[in-house]
């Protein structure tokens, strides 16, 4: 193991036991904000081990600093070279470190059943990624006792998340308008399902009293919150160790229609192993046709590629942006280049001024 990535490792390792020692205290003061940031920060000393490790990089050419969160989670998930992690790790990881934004930024009120699975579940992937890139296990670092314990553990998410809309419905009963307190709890839960649907976002106050008023309304619990309706617990082992993760529904109906189709709505749908089906960066999409990079450019924006959804997919995560193309972009290159002047195609894309 390198220096540095031995340097980030063990900072991971500290900043997970911090956050594990936080959750177990036994009083509040200070607690659900200790162990948000500590997690996020174990996270993301892990993920920089991790694209040093399999030899990836942290820092932009010429930039001061390392790569930020959002950074190295696109680089652990988009980039086929280094990828180890899965689009459900994803959504974990983008809820926990907009939980700790939150926490850190403004206000957040976690409560007791959601901390827990957030602290377990991050527990559980911080395992597996650890052990899936260095070949360790958890366990071997800190005793086995030590883990998130609680006295009110969550057993179904669909309870968990009725339940807390029925108290957020109580702040709101007359003569105890707490709005406040109603939005910093329901801000937890607008994280995650902003999270199922690939994005990380701190959602503004109209934008929680709107999602208020349909609560009030008594609207379905899965049309305010299709996403989080859609996951479920995943558990395995009994006592220590515990593992608990996040995962999709099996059997939730799901219909793929074109993008732009009227009436249809967007919940958290992905192709099965997008990464996998876009795997081709600009770089190896222009090695494959023949053609330099530039001119790759030219000849993908000539037919454009990047408008047509079977051969090219921006990844989006938090404000980092990943362009990935499928072996279909290659196909349609190959099929049209013996048929284009490349020389006309060149001239188009050097007067248009654009860059790809």
């Amino acid at each position: 193991m390198k220096r540095e990535v031995k340097h980030l490792h063990h900072k991971a390792l500290d900043s997970v036991l911090l956050a594990i020692e936080h959750f177990n205290r036994p009083f509040d003061r200070g607690r659900v904000h200790s162990v948000l940031i500590y997690l996020d920060h174990a996270f993301e000393m892990l993920l920089k081990a991790a694209i040093l490790h399999k030899g990836g990089k942290i820092r932009k050419r010429r930039a001061k600093q390392t790569i930020g969160f959002d950074a190295c989670v696109a680089e652990g998930f988009g980039n086929p070279a280094i990828r180890f992690l899965k689009n459900e790790q994803v959504v974990s990881l983008q809820t926990i470190n907009a939980l700790r934004d939150a926490a850190q930024h403004y206000l957040i009120d976690v409560p007791e059943q959601q901390l827990y699975l957030h602290a377990q579940a991050g527990v559980t992937l911080f395992a597996d990624v650890l052990e899936k890139v260095f070949g360790e296990k958890l366990m071997n670092f800190v005793p086995n006792r030590v883990l998130p314990v609680s006295t009110s553990p969550p057993t179904d998410l669909g309870v968990l998340l009725e339940d807390e809309l029925k108290t957020i419905k109580r702040l709101f009963r007359p003569g105890g308008r707490r709005r406040i307190e109603a939005r910093s709890r329901l801000r937890a839960l607008a994280v995650v399902e902003a999270a199922t649907q690939g994005e990380k976002v701190q959602p503004s106050d109209s934008e929680l009293d709107r999602v208020l008023r349909r609560i009030l309304a008594d609207e379905p619990t899965d049309e305010i919150f299709p996403g989080f309706a859609s996951l479920a617990l995943s558990t395995e082992g009994e006592g220590i160790p515990f593992n608990i993760r996040l995962t999709k529904k099996e059997g939730v109906p799901v219909h793929l229609v074109p993008e732009g189709t009227a009436g249809a709505e967007v919940i958290a749908v992905k192709k099965i192993n997008e990464t996998g089906f876009y795997s081709l960066s600009h770089h190896q999409v222009a090695e494959q046709v023949g053609l330099s990079q530039p001119k790759a450019t030219a000849v993908i924006r000539y037919l454009k590629i990047k408008e047509d959804g079977e051969c090219f997919r921006c990844f989006q995560f938090g404000k980092t942006k990943i362009n990935r193309y499928s072996t279909k972009a290659v196909e349609k290159i190959k099929a049209a280049l013996p048929q284009l002047d490349m020389d006309a195609v060149w001239t188009a894309y050097v007067k248009s001024g654009k860059a790809a």
